[in-house]
């Protein structure tokens, strides 16, 4: 088991803190201003999905070190060639802020379209905001010299979170038709499969390269932003919202189709669960 620094562990229940002190703030401006009601019932939605962010990085802590053999410098604990870093660092720190914001986005899915013109705005901006982070915090961890196998994880999961959270909300509002939810149960849907097989005994290979997996994503993203936004009609954002799921999926059919020797080819790099990242 790879040891954790002291320094790490102490910073993770400083994140948490921060984290919990964040939520109850925000919690108090919606109450000030859309009343208890309102705060009750985003508070329970947004707090699980806060303590979401914290249990997938603290689970990882372990793994807050660079990927492979590759090594960095910086204080931390050594164990063999792998450095396990003792702080959580700006990338990562960038990433958990994407995770903050779809759990605040998240808190709306039980909270009516407000009224009120700047709050109605929050979910849009709240996962744009996320959406964009998902940018920077590679670019960040390359500029710094701190890729890590945890931000990683962290990035894999905030995109899955990102792609149920606000398709679940525009839905609930009305800004997204139902069955654009496919798209956010194709990706559970792929890890079941990949799962079942491996339970049963059959190989699962590599995900393939694609030049337009993570197009699509942005494509995803930039339609839920958008559908988000109050000024949208329903009108127009439905046929478009519709018509951008259909490549979505069959991505992730063709990858399912691939990892699974779907098309009679040799399925030889076996991995525990490739990601999907459409």
């Amino acid at each position: 088991m790879t040891a954790i620094p002291a320094s790490l562990r102490r910073r993770y229940l400083l994140t948490a803190l921060l984290s919990a002190l964040a939520t109850g703030t925000l919690a108090a401006l919606v109450g000030n201003a859309l009343g208890a009601g309102v705060a009750t019932r985003w508070v329970p939605v947004a707090a699980l999905a806060v303590a979401y962010t914290l249990w997938a990085l603290g689970r990882s802590l372990d793994a807050n070190h660079p990927p492979a053999d590759h090594d960095a410098g910086g204080a931390g604990t050594r164990t063999g060639a792998t450095v396990v870093h003792g702080t959580i660092g700006v990338a990562n720190g960038v990433t958990l802020a994407r995770g903050w914001l779809y759990a605040w986005v998240a808190g709306c899915l039980l909270v009516a379209p407000p009224t009120e013109t700047a709050w109605a705005w929050a979910p849009a901006l709240a996962y744009g905001g996320g959406a964009a982070l998902d940018w920077v915090d590679g670019r960040v961890a390359s500029t710094v010299g701190r890729r890590s196998v945890l931000g990683e994880r962290l990035d894999l999961a905030f995109d899955t979170m990102g792609f149920l959270v606000a398709p679940l909300v525009a839905v609930a509002w009305g800004a997204l038709p139902v069955w654009y939810l496919s798209i956010a149960a194709a990706r559970y849907l792929f890890k079941l499969g990949c799962w079942l097989r491996e339970r049963r005994g059959l190989p699962v290979g590599d995900l393939p390269a694609s030049v337009v997996r993570r197009p699509l994503a942005g494509l995803q993203m930039a339609v839920i932003a958008v559908a988000l936004l109050p000024p949208t009609p329903g009108a127009v954002v439905w046929p478009v919202a519709t018509a951008a799921m259909v490549p979505s999926l069959a991505v992730f059919a063709r990858d399912y189709l691939a990892v699974t020797g779907g098309f009679g080819e040799p399925n030889a790099n076996e991995t525990a669960d490739p990601p999907s990242e459409t």
